[in-house]
């Protein structure tokens, strides 16, 4: 099979440096490490409660820093989760475009609008209620199959309908 040339992208140093930052803060804030640590810190912040008095400071200290940390994070954690995200979806492009009875249509279906993401599911429903029906269980349809098969269908339902009339007409 022939390989196609992809053209290579060289990232700006600054989204780069960004990029390599979010993944290891992402991978770091996720690890066991780092929940004992803020816990830690939430534990020790609540021991020295008596010492400031439960002052208001005490308390401002407390609610800054978390809110600081976790505003950053958001949008560190949904850079990561961006790429990820594409990453997959790219990974099932390029599935959905090797297999051949699968329908093309599916290809990039994240641009699609949820209200046509919904009328395909609706389609993925009869589908599934349709090949439970079948004999062989390891069947495939794709859409644009299912499509043939109703059009085909629906022709059928035609020329029998045309015949009867024609009889009746006799």
């Amino acid at each position: 099979m022939k390989q196609e040339n992809i053209p290579t992208v060289k990232p700006k140093k600054m989204a780069l440096a960004f990029e390599t930052f979010a993944n290891n803060v992402n991978r770091v804030a996720g690890s066991t490490s780092a929940f004992i640590v803020a816990l830690l810190l939430v534990i020790i912040w609540g021991i020295t409660g008596p010492v400031f008095h439960f002052s208001e400071t005490w308390q401002l200290v407390i609610n800054t820093g978390t809110t600081i940390i976790t505003f950053l994070m958001v949008f560190l954690i949904q850079k990561t989760q961006n790429k990820d995200s594409l990453a997959i979806q790219l990974k099932l492009n390029e599935l959905v475009a090797a297999h051949e009875f699968a329908s093309n249509r599916l290809v990039s279906v994240e641009n699609m609008t949820e209200e046509e993401m919904r009328v395909i599911q609706k389609y993925y429903q009869h589908l599934s209620e349709f090949t439970r029906n079948e004999e062989n269980l390891q069947q495939s349809h794709s859409i644009d199959e299912a499509k043939q098969i109703h059009e085909l269908k629906k022709d059928i339902e035609e020329d029998l309908k045309r015949q009867i009339d024609k009889h009746k007409k006799e």
